[in-house]
């Protein structure tokens, strides 16, 4: 079989686009899964029957199906009153916000909503960029997009 330099070109120039289209940050979900025990302290992850696909604490809102979720919006929970505000500016939870957001929620809300008083309540604070990814896309894993 005989390969001209054409289609060799071509192959290659494929290949380079479709690497380019790949996420350039993925998330590694196993070591997501481990950093995720940190955010057990508040959160858990209960599907839409009640079955806790990770038992973890109420102080932070039920995770399930947080990807695209508008921010602010699990029924019955008790969000910040600037939280809500963003949900209802648009915010709805994608990975590039999710990783602003845990590294510094009260900053991440006050440079959203434009208010120098804004006030999220999460406390706990995530400042690496690659473990916030990783926590990402752990979430990917074990929820569903609304």
């Amino acid at each position: 079989m005989k390969i001209n330099l054409g289609t060799i070109k071509a192959l290659s120039l494929s290949a380079l686009l479709a690497a380019l289209c790949l996420p350039a940050f993925a998330g590694d979900v196993t070591r997501g899964e481990a950093l995720f025990k940190d955010c057990r302290a508040c959160h858990s992850v209960i599907d839409e029957t009640e079955t806790a696909i990770i038992r973890g604490g109420r102080t932070g809102p039920n995770l399930y199906g947080v990807i695209g979720r508008h921010a602010g919006s699990v029924p019955g929970f008790f969000y910040s009153t600037s939280m809500v505000a963003a949900g209802q500016q648009g915010l709805r939870w994608n990975e590039e916000d999710f990783v602003v957001y845990v590294k510094d929620a009260t900053a991440f809300l006050r440079d959203y909503l434009d208010d120098p008083d804004a006030r999220g309540k999460m406390a706990y604070k995530l400042r690496d960029t690659k473990k916030a990814r990783d926590v990402w896309a752990y979430l990917e894993s074990v929820t569903k997009a609304p």
